[in-house]
């Protein structure tokens, strides 16, 4: 059904409080965009150039990285947009077109990180049948499924927003098109949409999170289980970079939605969402190249192999 709307546009006036800070938070996002860009192009090339790399745990990194790209390009750049721009708008199909990127990206990362922690679980717990369990093809599967559920998602909250009208006022609380702060926006029912919303986070967010629990709760358990001081720390060095990525990325997100209403507050949710929405994807690469050492040693290799060549 087509979205008839009085509203040409909305404003978003996130991160608008301060104008005199403006082109400095221009220059300080644009610095956390460009090593987020940086830094997950280098995890890919590195993973795709390093036959060492061509395991299930660094395909589901790589795809991690691209997922973190797109999460970011779909907020960041309308922000630097918005921080040099004296009118703050973005058009009502852009805004609905953002919100779809920013729910699949969202979606995508959670069941990314899902499929990354099954892989763990396969490798430090059922470690002889690791080899015929992450072959090749349940790791594509997974993470073809990891999209699917992240356009699910998207779907899912985003096909009931093209029934809502919206006229005036047209100023969205936020520095993106969230569909919480939209939703505010509706001058009919939003009723569906919040049921839409509740239903996938539990469906999808918490189910994802429960089984990622539960897959570092047998995890823990396998390597509290191993009897040498060395064995335990190698084996849960495999899973110590995943493991902080998740708990950057839970604790953050769940903050953002389960925290009570008298705390809520425009600050906070800016804070939130900047957390798991910008800064954890520009993480996300620096974490996994310092807490990984076949990383930095395949990074290591492939500059030695460069050096080598412009030497010859």
């Amino acid at each position: 059904m087509e979205n008839q709307t009085n509203v040409n546009e909305f404003i978003l006036v996130g991160l608008s409080n301060y104008p005199e800070l403006q082109f400095f938070l221009f220059l300080v996002f644009l610095v956390i965009y460009l090593i987020t860009l940086v830094g997950n192009m280098i995890i890919m090339l590195v993973i795709r150039a390093d036959p060492h790399l061509h395991t299930p745990m660094y395909f589901f990194l790589s795809h991690l990285s691209f997922v973190d790209i797109c999460y970011s390009s779909a907020i960041v750049p309308k922000m630097l947009v918005n921080f040099l721009a004296k009118h703050k708008t973005i058009s009502v199909n852009g805004c609905l077109a953002q919100m779809f990127f920013i729910l699949l990206s969202a979606g995508t990362e959670v069941f990314v990180l899902s499929a990354m922690a099954y892989d763990r679980y396969a490798a430090i717990c059922h470690p002889l049948h690791y080899v015929g369990t992450m072959n090749k093809r349940v790791s594509r599967q997974l993470v073809g499924g990891s999209w699917i559920m992240g356009l699910l998602y998207s779907l899912v909250n985003t096909v009931p927003v093209l029934k809502l009208h919206f006229c005036g006022p047209n100023e969205i609380r936020h520095f993106s098109c969230e569909l919480p702060p939209l939703l505010q926006l509706s001058c009919n029912g939003t009723f569906i949409n919040k049921i839409a919303l509740l239903s996938s986070a539990v469906i999808f967010g918490f189910s994802s999170f429960l089984f990622t629990l539960v897959s570092y709760i047998h995890i823990i358990s396998t390597i509290l289980r191993i009897r040498s001081t060395e064995g335990r720390r190698k084996a849960f060095s495999t899973c110590s970079s995943h493991l902080i990525v998740v708990v950057l990325l839970f604790v953050t997100a769940l903050s953002q939605y389960m925290k009570s209403s008298s705390v809520a507050s425009l600050f906070l949710d800016e804070l939130f969402s900047i957390q798991y929405s910008i800064l954890t994807p520009m993480l996300n690469p620096i974490i996994y190249s310092l807490k990984n050492k076949d990383v930095k040693t395949a990074l290591t290799r492939i500059l030695g192999k460069i050096q080598v060549s412009h030497a010859m």
